[in-house]
């Protein structure tokens, strides 16, 4: 199944370009101090206080509070070009096959799902350890593309990677490789580096199995974006209001009632003789009727 960026059914390019422009934006808001400051730890401090902290997750519980709205952006900040590149890569590899399977109206809801459940691992693990009280922001896409990975893999862990190569791998061996990798890149002596990814990792398990048991945890979302869409959506129809003769009546399939003639020798004679003088084709569809009936009566 190919997708392309005009697809207004891809969901998964959506959610690339939304982390792209944040990152460019991100990325241009600190090239702008750099006419103001020369020395560049000047600078990511600025930058931090003035320009990411709006975009990225506090520690404190209280400071949410007053940005509530850095529970959705966290998950889609990302700096350096080796973290928007590696989260970009995992998130289309896992993504792809996550929608061709799926389709297109499940992945953005994952997503957030794993992003909210990586935000709030990470709070909760500075409230459970005191030690990381002031860990500072938290921000990147990990958590998000780590419930996308699992999700994905719970979908069809025998999913065939690279088939014209030697019949290919199994999709459950590049979620071990991405697993191992997403831990081998944080450092051991962090304990609170681990918990938003196990929180998403958890997420994407959970909701997976959900669906598998009838329920769907996108449904809700899915119903708020199409009402969002179609409230600023100019070109939609406007639905048609039934009339009160559609409302209240006529809704049986067949008349309130079939007048049908009373069989008679008299009435049998006069259509045979019309027969017998001009055809049966001359007859009209009640007279047939009522010669089918005395045939069987």
């Amino acid at each position: 199944m190919g997708y392309s960026l005009g697809d207004s059914q891809n969901s998964l390019t959506r959610l690339l370009i939304i982390n792209l422009v944040v990152f460019i934006t991100l990325a241009l808001c600190r090239a702008y101090f750099f006419f103001f400051y020369q020395d560049t730890a000047q600078i990511e401090v600025v930058f931090s206080q003035q320009i990411l902290q709006w975009f990225a997750l506090p520690s404190s519980g209280q400071q949410v509070l007053y940005r509530p709205w850095t529970l959705l952006t966290a998950m889609f900040t990302n700096r350096g070009v080796w973290m928007i590149l590696g989260h970009m890569l995992w998130l289309w590899a896992f993504g792809f096959i996550f929608q061709d399977l799926s389709g297109h109206r499940k992945i953005i809801a994952l997503y957030l799902y794993g992003g909210l459940a990586g935000s709030l691992g990470y709070l909760l693990g500075v409230t459970l350890l005191p030690a990381t009280y002031n860990a500072g922001l938290f921000y990147g896409s990990g958590p998000a593309v780590m419930a996308v990975a699992i999700a994905t893999t719970m979908l069809s862990p025998y999913y065939r990677l690279f088939p014209q190569l030697m019949g290919g791998f199994p999709l459950w061996i590049l979620s071990v490789i991405y697993v191992l990798i997403s831990v081998a890149t944080k450092p051991l002596q962090q304990p609170l580096t681990y918990l938003p990814l196990l929180a998403g990792a958890a997420m994407g398990f959970l909701f997976m199995q959900l669906i598998r048991m009838g329920y769907d945890l996108s449904e809700w979302m899915n119903g708020l974006f199409d009402w969002a869409n179609n409230l600023f959506n100019p070109d939609k129809p406007l639905p048609k209001k039934p009339g009160v003769r559609d409302m209240h009546f006529y809704k049986a399939t067949r008349k309130p009632f079939d007048k049908k003639p009373k069989l008679t020798q008299d009435r049998i004679d006069a259509l045979l003789e019309k027969i017998h003088l001009q055809g049966i084709d001359s007859l009209t569809a009640e007279e047939k009727e009522f010669l089918e009936r005395a045939s069987q009566s």
